[in-house]
C-alpha cells in the first residue's frame, strides 16, 4: 500500500473512532440526565424540538441551580414553617379557595428561604426539577389548579388537590431542609 493509501486509511479510522467516543459520551450524558431526572427528563424532551435541545435545557438548569445559594433551614424556621402549614390545613374546611392561596403563598415563601429564586413560575419549576425532578410535576400541577382558583373556576376537588399537590413539594422541601449546625454546606 502507498503512502497516500496509509495516511487516508489512518485519517478514515481516526474519523471513525472519534465519532464512536463522540456517540458513547452523548449517550452517556443522556443516561446520566435521564437518571437524575427522570420523569422531568421525559417531559422536557416531549415538548423539546429534538433531544439534544432538552438535553441541554436541562444540563443549563443544573448549571443555574449550582450557582444558587440553596441552603437548609434552620430549626426556628424549619419549625415555623411546619406551624404554619399546620394552622393552614385545617382552614381548607370552611374556606377552599383562601386554603389554597395560602398554600401557594407558603411554598412560595418555603422556597424563597431555601434560597430559590421566586419570581418567574416557570423558572421556579426549572429550578425545583434539579433538586426535586420527582416533585416538579406535583408542583406545576398545583401552580395550574391555584390559577383555576384565582379565577373562580376550580372545583372543589380541584382545590383538594392542589392542596395536596402543594403538600408533596412541601413537605419534600422541608424534608431536606435539616440546618446541621456544624456545617455551612449546601443541603441537596
Amino acid at each position: 500500500m502507498s503512502t497516500t493509501g496509509w495516511i487516508v486509511l489512518i485519517v478514515v479510522v481516526a474519523i471513525v473512532v472519534i465519532a464512536a467516543v463522540w456517540l458513547y459520551l452523548r449517550s452517556r450524558q443522556s443516561k446520566q440526565l435521564k437518571e437524575h431526572f427522570g420523569p422531568e427528563y421525559d417531559r422536557t424532551v416531549q415538548q423539546a424540538d429534538k433531544r439534544r435541545d432538552a438535553e441541554a435545557e436541562l444540563e443549563s438548569r443544573r448549571k443555574r441551580v449550582a450557582q444558587l445559594d440553596i441552603r437548609p433551614l434552620s430549626a426556628t424556621d424549619r419549625t415555623r414553617y411546619a406551624n404554619a402549614w399546620q394552622q393552614l390545613q385545617p382552614t381548607f374546611v370552611d374556606d377552599p379557595s383562601s386554603a389554597v392561596n395560602q398554600a401557594d403563598a407558603l411554598v412560595g415563601q418555603l422556597m424563597e428561604a431555601r434560597g430559590y429564586p421566586v419570581g418567574d413560575f416557570d423558572q421556579r419549576a426549572a429550578d425545583i426539577s434539579v433538586d426535586h425532578p420527582e416533585i416538579v410535576s406535583n408542583y406545576r400541577e398545583a401552580h395550574r389548579l391555584a390559577t383555576r382558583n384565582e379565577t373562580g373556576d376550580a372545583t372543589t376537588e380541584e382545590q383538594r388537590r392542589a392542596i395536596i399537590h402543594y403538600r408533596k413539594l412541601f413537605d419534600e422541601l422541608m424534608g431536606d431542609a435539616v440546618a446541621d449546625p456544624t456545617s455551612t454546606g449546601r443541603v441537596s
